[in-house]
């Protein structure tokens, strides 16, 4: 049966689509009452960024484990409460006059730690509801939904700020996240509480899902690489908007037009990501969208007042187009050779360590916007995400057309050689 029809699916597919957009229209609308409302600084934009992902380096180990042990639904559905609560607090805050920095950061910091579970949740929660043959075909709908919400995701937001305002504009990402709980609560599959393994303790299994990462040489270098990108794509974050509306002077309208540039691409790029699988293979296809986008990521620090304002336009098309390819691929990769009970704490530890790094390149960011200006933080960006490819082509990935056959590996986590031919 094909998952469109696939009811409960559907329900999954809804929700999760929700609220990846929330989440990621969320992270720009939070800047954008800082700098609108509460004039803030490039540090402290730099703070209020990274407390945005900070739960991913705090607490995105531990968390697969937690997963692992609760129901995943019922999980998810306490993060979308949890998460609308927190971001109409914001709106409510501005109206009665008291909305300040701190409450800021603390909403952003708290709506990450249910993002978190939220997010590994969902990966670890589709073998409850599809058979083993559909697994593909479902995550590759779902990572495609989290693609475009990332590319598009920003654009949205600045379009929302633009059309009623920044703060206002959360209201709509707290009901959007009430939305997403709905559609779980729609799925009419029972979801059969976890098998724990009494008497293990909670380092060890968090060890065991890092030992398969590390001792896998393709799952390291995805996990290098995309360190390296997160870093320096959440410091072009911290430092992007107010690149465009200081620097280049545009208006939040035209903020928001730039940003959806990103968005169409993105949207393009998860359409016609099966074409490129299919002509150069899914897995070359890990390395060589990353090496793609590196002359458009030097072409956004290029641009000025005026026609140049079209170099980081350029910029931004290839770059949304080579993410979106890029992240499905490594995604579906990592996801087709992991042993089932490991993906919970696969994926918790892929996400520590690439969305953990985002925290730090936001706070890198503000301090370099304030010590050598926006514009220079940019082209450190760049020239930062122009290089991460490079643990990937030093790898066997480079070497690797399609996905191995699934990797089998030892109770403590090592890897079983496995065929790896075109």
């Amino acid at each position: 049966m094909s998952l469109l029809r696939h009811h409960d699916f559907r329900q999954l597919w809804a929700s999760d689509t929700i609220s990846q957009f929330g989440t990621f229209i969320g992270q720009t609308v939070l800047p954008l009452v800082a700098v609108t409302v509460l004039a803030a600084t490039p540090v402290e934009m730099g703070l209020l960024t990274a407390a945005e992902t900070a739960a991913f380096l705090l607490i995105g180990l531990p968390a697969g484990v937690w997963v692992d042990r609760m129901r995943r639904r019922t999980l998810m559905m306490r993060a979308d409460v949890a998460r609308a609560a927190l971001m109409l607090s914001i709106p409510v805050a501005w109206w009665a006059g008291a909305l300040t920095l701190p409450h800021m950061i603390v909403v952003g910091l708290l709506v990450g730690v249910c993002t978190v579970f939220f997010d590994v949740s969902y990966q670890s929660y589709l073998p409850t509801l599809v058979s083993r043959d559909q697994l593909l075909d479902g995550n590759s709908k779902l990572q495609a939904s989290q693609q475009v919400a990332l590319i598009s995701g920003p654009a949205a937001g600045g379009g929302l700020a633009t059309l009623i305002g920044a703060a206002n504009a959360t209201i709509a990402v707290g009901f959007g996240f009430v939305a997403s709980w709905l559609f779980l609560l729609r799925i009419k599959k029972v979801e059969p509480q976890p098998e724990r393994e009494h008497g293990r303790k909670l380092r060890t299994e968090v060890l065991e899902g890092l030992k398969f990462v590390f001792h896998n040489k393709m799952l390291r270098a995805i996990a290098l690489a995309g360190t390296t990108a997160g870093f320096f794509f959440q410091m072009e974050t911290a430092a992007m908007v107010l690149f465009l509306t200081k620097d280049l002077h545009l208006s939040s309208a035209q903020v928001g037009l730039v940003l959806a540039v990103g968005g169409v691409s993105g949207a393009l790029g998860a359409v016609t990501a099966n074409w490129w699988y299919r002509k150069i293979g899914n897995a070359r296809a890990i390395w060589v969208s990353l090496v793609a986008i590196a002359p458009f990521e030097l072409l956004i620090p290029l641009a000025y007042p005026g026609w140049t304002v079209w170099l980081s336009v350029i910029g931004m098309l290839g770059v949304g187009y080579g993410v979106t390819v890029h992240n499905i691929a490594q995604v579906s990769f990592r996801q087709s050779i992991c042993p089932d009970r490991l993906l919970g704490r696969m994926n918790a530890s892929m996400r520590f360590m690439i969305w953990g790094a985002f925290p730090l390149g936001s706070l890198a960011g503000g301090v370099l916007g304030e010590l050598i200006s926006v514009r220079g933080a940019l082209w450190v960006a760049a020239i930062g995400l122009s290089l991460c490819s490079l643990p990937l082509i030093f790898s066997p990935i480079r070497t690797t057309v399609r996905t191995p056959t699934p990797t089998s590996v030892d109770p403590a986590g090592h890897e079983q050689p496995a065929p790896q031919g075109p």
